[in-house]
C-alpha cells in the first residue's frame, strides 16, 4: 500500500510550481475590488508558505504591489517613496482604504439628444447660368465662394 502512494502521489515540486505560477501570474483587473484581490493573493501567500517556497515577506509584498492595475500607481509611488514597511495584512488594509477614498462612484454624465440642422446660405448653391448670357452667377461652398476665373487669377498670383 505504501508503494501505491509513492507511485500516484503528486510531487510537492509540481504543487509548488503551480502555486508560484498562480501567485506571480495573478493581476487585478481594472474596476474589480482590491479587497477580493488582496484576499486571493493572501491565500496564495499562505499556500506558498505551507509549501516552503522560500520567498520572504518583501518579495510577497512586491509581487502584490506589482499585480495592481495602473489606477493604483499614485498609491504605489507613495508606498515606495515613503519606504513603508508593512505586513501583508496592513498593505491590503491600506489598499482597501485607498480604494474607498479614490475610487468612489463617479458622477453620472447626462447625455441629451443631439440636434441637427441643415446648412443655410451660400453653402448649398449650385452652378446656374443666366438665360441667354451663358455666364455663371453663383458658386459652391466647396470652391471658396469665388467663380472659377477669380480662383485662377488668385492661383497665378501665388
Amino acid at each position: 500500500m505504501l508503494r501505491m502512494k509513492d507511485v500516484y502521489a503528486v510531487p510537492d515540486r509540481h504543487i509548488r510550481y503551480t502555486a508560484t505560477k498562480a501567485f506571480f501570474g495573478t493581476k487585478m483587473t481594472e474596476g474589480s475590488s482590491v479587497h477580493t484581490h488582496g484576499v486571493k493573493m493572501l491565500s496564495l501567500v499562505e499556500k506558498l508558505e505551507d509549501l516552503k517556497a522560500g520567498l520572504n515577506t518583501d518579495t510577497y509584498i512586491d509581487v502584490i504591489v506589482q499585480s495592481l492595475p495602473p489606477s493604483y500607481d499614485p498609491f504605489i509611488v507613495n508606498y515606495n517613496m515613503n519606504g513603508l514597511e508593512k505586513s501583508i495584512h496592513e498593505l491590503i488594509n491600506m489598499l482597501v482604504q485607498y480604494e474607498a477614498t479614490t475610487h468612489k462612484s463617479k458622477p453620472a454624465v447626462l447625455v441629451g439628444e443631439a440636434s441637427t440642422s441643415k446648412a443655410k446660405g451660400k453653402g448649398a448653391r449650385r452652378w446656374k447660368r443666366k438665360k441667354g448670357k451663358g455666364t455663371a452667377v453663383t458658386t459652391t461652398a466647396s470652391t471658396g465662394g469665388a467663380p472659377p476665373a477669380a480662383r485662377r487669377e488668385r492661383a497665378k498670383r501665388r
